[in-house]
C-alpha cells in the first residue's frame, strides 16, 4: 500500500491517508482479500488495473450502489507491455488517473515522465500514459452517459 497527497500548497503531513478521495489499485487479486475501500467517500474514484469488467470482478454494485463510486478499469499492465515492453503499469495508471479525476492533467503527467526518465524510456511511458488517458476518457464518457 502506498499513499500520495496532491495539493496546490505544501503538504507537511506524513501519516497514512485514512480517507482517500481516490484509489488506484494495481493488483486486482487484492480486491476480495483486503478492505481496500475503507474510508473512500461516496462518489470517490476507483481506478483498477484490469482487463475484466466490473461485474466479472464482483464490483458492479460499486457503481450502482449507495456509494455510487466512480470506477474505471484499465488494462494498464497490457498497455505497459505493448509500449514499454515490461509489465510496469505506473505510467498508464497515472494517465488514467488524470482522465478519471481531473486532479492532474495529462500534460503534467507526460512532463513528469520526461523529466524522470531518459528519452528512450520516457517516450515509451508517454505512449502508455497517453493511450490509458484516451481509454479512460472513453470509459468515463460511457459511464456518464
Amino acid at each position: 500500500m502506498a499513499f500520495c497527497r496532491i495539493d496546490d500548497k505544501d503538504i507537511r503531513l506524513r501519516e497514512p491517508v485514512l480517507e482517500p478521495d481516490a484509489l488506484i489499485i494495481q493488483d486486482q487479486t487484492l480486491l476480495h482479500q483486503v478492505d481496500l475501500f475503507h474510508g473512500l467517500p461516496a462518489r470517490g474514484y476507483i481506478l483498477l488495473n484490469s482487463t475484466k469488467s466490473l461485474d466479472e470482478l464482483g464490483l458492479g454494485g460499486f457503481v450502482r450502489g449507495v456509494q455510487q463510486y466512480q470506477v474505471c478499469t484499465l488494462p494498464a499492465t497490457e498497455l505497459a507491455l505493448k509500449h514499454v515492453g515490461r509489465p510496469v503499469p505506473n505510467a498508464a495508471l497515472l494517465g488514467g488517473f488524470a482522465a478519471v479525476t481531473g486532479v492532474i492533467t495529462l500534460a503534467s503527467v507526460l512532463a513528469a515522465i520526461r523529466q524522470k526518465f531518459p528519452p528512450s524510456v520516457a517516450e515509451k511511458n508517454v505512449a502508455a500514459a497517453t493511450e490509458a488517458f484516451e481509454l479512460a476518457v472513453k470509459t468515463k464518457d460511457t459511464v456518464d452517459a
